[in-house]
């Protein structure tokens, strides 16, 4: 099965072609998929170098000309590096841009923690009219680029992983799926974490619920979820754990609840390893994710 990085610069090159507005900037990471794109466009595929803070800066400029500029590199070089920029050249001047990232919060180990960047979500957070999409799945991911590029002058982060889920579903760019329908709790999966979330809660009387936009949260889907599932969540996020969980008290403000956050620890791991020693050091696989569900949800989640 082809990632979904692989499915980014096909989409975008497409894009490129039929929209005039369109335009790429990269710092070197992905420039051989956008190639024969710039050979087409050279006026609108721009590759900075590694030099990221140029890279936001640059992009903003292109969106006070009045383009829809696509930036990209990893996580970590394209939200934490050249914060700054992403607060003041596009959030101050509010330049509208699509950020794609890679690499996520450790899908390449081998790099160390320079290429990882598990609080990239909740640092975007901080800044005001961010949509924010995780795709779980390449379908997925093409279909919310799509949205991204579409999306006006708006200002979107696309999170592009190497993790999957085994099948793409229907998304929209806005609202949560319900997944499967239960009595005695919500789970919340986030992109990627389906699969695990699905396997984890197997048999239990819990609504499942899929989230690939995660900003704006939608909040009208857990509060649906919650009037027959009752208002204990769990948030199963690919990134910092606790990231939503602000944002699913804010939700169910006005009703009695508790909101459990899963995800990525705080504790660093300094040994490489690969991406499912990650997953399971996190307590993120479907065994552990089982283990913590019970140990929040109690007796009552049992089928």
């Amino acid at each position: 099965m082809d990632t979904m990085r692989d499915r980014f610069a096909p989409v975008v090159s497409q894009l490129l072609d039929e929209d005039p507005r369109v335009a790429v900037v990269l710092a070197e990471i992905g420039k051989d998929g956008f190639a024969e794109a710039q050979r087409k466009h050279p006026d609108r595929v721009i590759n900075v170098g590694i030099r990221e803070q140029l890279l936001i800066g640059t992009g903003a400029g292109l969106a006070l000309t009045g383009l829809r500029p696509v930036v990209h590199t990893f996580a970590s070089f394209l939200v934490e590096r050249p914060f700054e920029q992403v607060k003041l050249d596009l959030g101050h001047q509010d330049a509208g841009a699509v950020l794609v990232s890679a690499a996520a919060s450790f899908d390449w180990p081998a790099g160390g923690f320079t290429h990882m960047a598990p609080g990239d979500v909740a640092l975007l957070d901080t800044l005001d009219g961010w949509t924010v999409h995780v795709p779980g799945h390449p379908d997925e991911a093409d279909t919310l680029l799509r949205h991204a590029v579409a999306a006006g002058d708006d200002k979107v982060y696309v999170r592009l992983s190497m993790q999957s889920n085994a099948q793409g579903l229907a998304v929209d760019g806005a609202h949560f799926l319900t997944v499967r329908e239960g009595r005695a709790g919500v789970v919340a999966a986030v992109g990627p974490m389906l699969d695990a979330v699905l396997a984890a809660t197997e048999g239990l009387d819990v609504t499942v619920l899929y989230a690939t936009t995660v900003r704006p949260f939608d909040t009208a889907s857990l509060r649906r979820a919650s009037e027959t599932a009752g208002a204990d969540v769990v948030l199963v996020e690919p990134y910092l754990a606790g990231t939503s969980t602000a944002a699913a008290g804010d939700a169910l403000a006005d009703v009695p609840h508790r909101v459990l956050g899963l995800g990525v620890g705080r504790r660093e791991l300094r040994r490489y390893g690969d991406i499912d020693e990650h997953v399971a050091a996190h307590g993120l696989d479907a065994g552990s994710l089982r283990k913590r569900i019970d140990g929040f949800l109690g007796e009552r989640v049992q089928a």
